[in-house]
């Protein structure tokens, strides 16, 4: 069956924020420690996180944790859990200061940390480092800090799926190496923290490892997905015709810090749109700035950023990207696009990271705790990562595990697959910002009839099999969700439904390995 073995008493799958924060947590309190990544440790979705850490430190006059609670509710168009809400803003003070401890460096000014505002925020209240280049900066620091306290890190394998015993415990992972050699790692707790599916479209903000592994691994294993459909497309990316594959991200504290979006005859045009105007929530940017582009017959939008002192200074990663692409942005508006950025849903958890699978945890951008509801707040997500990656591990101690680990049920071997380039094309086309039932239900059809059933050999074929059950998943809640709710956009039903429609839609696989709404589709307080 395999061609390796190996034990631990915790296996992470990723290396972000959540999954580095949780296994120094887990090395740190004894445990055996195994990361496994499908590149270098360094090639997850953090290191492109550019805004920040939204969190409340008490030294900014006006702002409060209560207030941040609010915004995030705010944004989250009715349907975060308001008490895990409440209990990732109210950890996130603890949780930064301890990412200090290990080493990370947030730009100050004197003995204070800077700070900025992103859309839907009422305070400036976003640490950032670097400037612009957040992420990296979080991931230089724990990637740092985990070399040093001599953690397992096993690059260049795909995790395939979580092995289980006949009472449907996870008793381990089952991995490919890029050279097609199947293994396993046994160990009664599995961490899932493998970012989101943004490569579900062609043009994204995610880095290509964001195919939804995780969340694809967690419903064969037998877990609950919820909000699948609430897809965050980034208001402002870099435009520089049309592309395919991850595209530069211009952060949204370029607009915290006061530039304007403007048409292509230079009106600014989000004054009217919302109270915040170029600073609303992003579901309300992204798609106020679609319908100028349609209205405008234009392929892009334009952020002015001309008035702002210091901009290259201030946010220099965004600067090498348009002047890379030949746009001055301190002489010229620099032309923006929405695309594919943040999965809202994931892998229904608490925020222990406990899905309803004993022995398998989800953190981060794959889980869904109930912080980010129908949308994310800026800068949420590090946040979580932060939190939940910590809280999970308290949550493996206190859950224990079988002293002897009993033999996995062997996994279906064979699974459902289509050609990445077919689902892309279909979820660009049909279920990206604008959805309506017969696009849907074109998509969904057009991916079916690609799909066969296949052993994964390789990481592209355990990735085109997680995209493939993924697309069909958001493909089955967004046909469900007959409303317009956070960056869920229906065009044939415009309206908010809170009488028929204020909750989550969970999904789960049939016996098949289809994806399914259920029936009882309201999530309960995480």
């Amino acid at each position: 069956m395999t061609g390796w073995e190996a034990g631990a008493d915790l296996v992470v799958v990723g290396s972000g924020v959540a999954g580095l924060t949780a296994a120094l947590d887990a090395a740190a309190a004894g445990l055996r420690v195994v990361v496994v990544t499908k590149d270098g440790i360094t090639e997850g979705s953090t290191r492109w996180a550019q805004g920040g850490v939204a969190v409340v430190l008490g030294d900014v006059a006006g702002d409060s944790l209560d207030a941040h609670v609010a915004d995030t509710l705010a944004a989250g168009g009715g349907l975060n859990d308001a008490a895990a809400v409440g209990t990732v803003v109210r950890a996130g003070p603890g949780a930064v200061r301890r990412l200090r401890e290990r080493g990370a460096l947030f730009d100050a000014r004197g003995s204070r940390l800077d700070r900025t505002r992103e859309g839907g925020h009422s305070a400036y209240r976003v640490v950032h480092a670097g400037g612009d280049a957040t992420g990296a900066e979080v991931e230089r620091a724990l990637v740092a800090a985990t070399r040093d306290a001599g953690i397992t890190v096993l690059d260049g394998h795909v995790a395939v799926d979580a092995l289980r015993d006949v009472t449907g415990r996870v008793v381990g992972l089952a991995a490919l190496a890029d050279d097609g050699t199947a293994g396993v790692l046994r160990a009664p707790a599995v961490l899932l923290a493998t970012g989101g599916y943004g490569q579900l479209y062609a043009s994204t903000t995610n880095p290509p490892t964001s195919t939804g592994d995780g969340v694809a691994l967690a419903l064969r294993a037998g877990a609950v997905a919820a909000d699948l459909e609430f897809v965050q497309f980034h208001p402002t990316v870099l435009w520089t015709g049309p592309a395919v594959g991850r595209r530069p991200l211009v952060t949204e504290a370029v607009r915290g810090e006061g530039a304007i979006l403007r048409d292509r005859a230079g009106t600014a045009f989000m004054a009217g749109v919302h109270p915040r105007a170029d600073l609303a929530p992003r579901d309300v940017v992204a798609a106020a700035i679609t319908r100028r582009m349609a209205e405008t017959g234009s392929d892009c939008a334009f952020l002015d950023a001309t008035a702002l002192e210091g901009f290259a200074a201030r946010f220099p990663t965004v600067y090498a990207s348009c002047r890379e692409a030949g746009i001055d942005p301190l002489t010229e508006p620099i032309p923006v696009t929405p695309a594919a950025h943040y999965a809202c849903g994931g892998v229904v958890t608490d925020t222990w990271g406990r899905t309803g699978v004993p022995g398998l945890y989800a953190a981060g951008e794959v889980a869904r705790t109930g912080l980010h509801g129908a949308n994310r707040l800026a800068s949420n997500s590090l946040l979580e990562g932060l939190v939940v990656g910590e809280r999970v591990v308290r949550a493996v101690l206190a859950d224990g595990g079988p002293a002897v680990l009993s033999a996995p049920v062997e996994p279906a071997p064979a699974v459902p697959v289509a050609a990445r380039a077919v689902v892309q094309r279909a979820m660009s086309a049909s279920a990206a910002i604008g959805r309506d039932a017969s696009g849907l239900a074109g998509a969904s059809d057009a991916i079916e009839a690609a799909t066969v059933t296949a052993a994964p050999v390789d990481r592209t074929g355990v990735e085109d099999a997680a995209l493939t059950l993924l697309a069909q998943a958001v493909l089955a809640a967004a046909g469900t969700r007959r409303e317009s709710r956070g960056c869920h956009v229906r065009t044939d039903f415009p309206g908010r439904d809170d009488v028929h429609q204020n909750a989550s839609l969970r999904v789960r696989v049939d016996g098949a390995g289809r994806p399914v709404v259920l029936s009882d589709a309201l999530v309960g307080a995480a």
